[in-house]
């Protein structure tokens, strides 16, 4: 019986290295590659922990491995071995972690500093803002600024956050931006806080009641992408989905101006303002 609960704690471990292994190719892994620069560093970024875990995962298997089968080799009554510790282990298994920990530290400066420090952010974008997003129970509400609209500098910026224009224009769980460079969002709450979360393009920003937060990203190729709350923020959390559509220049531009026109839209017909021909004959006369 001891046998069993020996082989029993070594086949879980064998068994969750297979499932691992044959995840990429069924599907069960990344939904796709990064479509994006600073999506394909932070993937490199997890493969590198997931690495180190998986050969800290190995050895320390095969050591319990190895204990639980020495000690279901012991005869009844025989006497087992105890140990007080040693001091040099104790040592190496404080240090190692801590030089491992240094290590990824250190390693991923650079990718944090570049996403998330605003110094760092690309300068072509910094002035020209695709849009403000708001997070919401349970909706992600878009405005952004009008077709023609230019920002000559960061106060102007900070000023359209905290004054709505009258040529701005709304959606609702529907960002449009622009692909194959850099865009750059202004992130809200509403109410409590939620996860503004793009899992193609492995991007990834709390939405903080009280601040506005700017996130930017890179969508390589024209696509629509999953935007969903990665944070649990009531009881409709579950159906707090979006996407994101990037598309080129001028489709992004005919996206603003057909907006412009549904929201500006007084529902008459501009044209049957005009005087036909027979009303303009009647007049001359």
């Amino acid at each position: 019986m001891r046998r069993f609960w020996c082989a029993f704690f070594i086949i879980w471990p064998i068994l969750a290295i297979y499932v691992c292994a044959i995840s990429p190719a069924r599907n069960w892994w990344f939904p796709n590659e990064a479509p994006n620069d600073i999506g394909q560093r932070i993937d490199g970024l997890f493969y590198l922990v997931l690495y180190i875990t998986t050969v800290v995962f190995i050895g320390t298997h095969i050591a319990l491995g190895y204990v639980l089968w020495e000690g279901s080799r012991k005869k009844e009554g025989e006497k087992a071995w105890f140990s007080h510790g040693s001091h040099n282990l104790e040592v190496i298994w404080t240090i190692v972690p801590s030089v491992i920990l240094l290590f990824i530290a250190l390693y991923q400066i650079d990718v944090w500093a570049e996403y998330r420090m605003k110094s760092k952010f690309p300068d072509k974008i910094l002035l020209n803002p695709i849009a403000e997003v708001t997070a919401r129970q349970f909706e992600w509400r878009i405005r952004y600024p009008g077709v023609d609209r230019k920002f000559k500098d960061e106060a102007d910026i900070e000023n359209w956050l905290k004054n709505p224009e009258p040529e701005d224009l709304y959606s609702v769980n529907d960002l449009h931006v622009t692909s194959g460079k850099p865009v750059l969002i202004h992130l809200r709450s509403a109410d409590v806080q939620h996860s503004f979360f793009l899992p193609e393009l492995r991007i990834k920003q709390d939405a903080v009641p009280g601040l506005i937060i700017p996130v930017w990203f890179n969508a390589t190729y024209s696509d629509d992408y999953a935007l969903l709350c990665a944070e649990l923020c009531g009881w409709g959390h579950y159906k707090m989905k979006a996407r994101v559509v990037a598309q080129s220049e001028e489709e992004f531009r005919q996206f603003k101006l057909n907006l412009q026109r549904e929201q500006f839209d007084d529902g008459t017909d501009q044209s049957s303002d005009q005087p036909g021909d027979e009303e303009v004959n009647e007049v001359q006369k």
